[in-house]
């Protein structure tokens, strides 16, 4: 009984690894969507710089005053927007 369940689930397993992984293509006359996708992702990546920007004048600022330890947690999340923002592609082709 073992053998012949051993026997099936090697079967299965070796139809499993024969399946086919094309690589994606992108379909034809979709160029104006990578293009606008390239534009959100430089939009994106200039908000941050500049989110990074003001956190750094806020902290300047502020640090003259004894106050300038807050705004580590924003600077902390603009460069969490950077990484998200640069990585997008190779997250949602890891998640697929």
């Amino acid at each position: 009984m073992t053998t012949v369940a051993l026997a099936i689930l090697l079967d299965t397993t070796t139809h499993l690894v024969t399946l086919p992984d094309p690589d994606p293509v992108q379909p034809p006359g979709t160029e104006g969507l990578t293009t606008l996708l390239g534009w959100v992702k430089w939009i994106g990546l200039a908000v941050c710089v500049l989110g990074l920007i003001a956190a750094g004048t806020m902290m300047a600022i502020q640090s003259r005053r004894g106050e300038g330890g807050e705004h580590a947690g924003k600077i902390g999340m603009a460069l969490g927007g950077v990484i998200i923002i640069s990585a997008a592609t190779s997250l949602v082709g890891f998640f697929v």
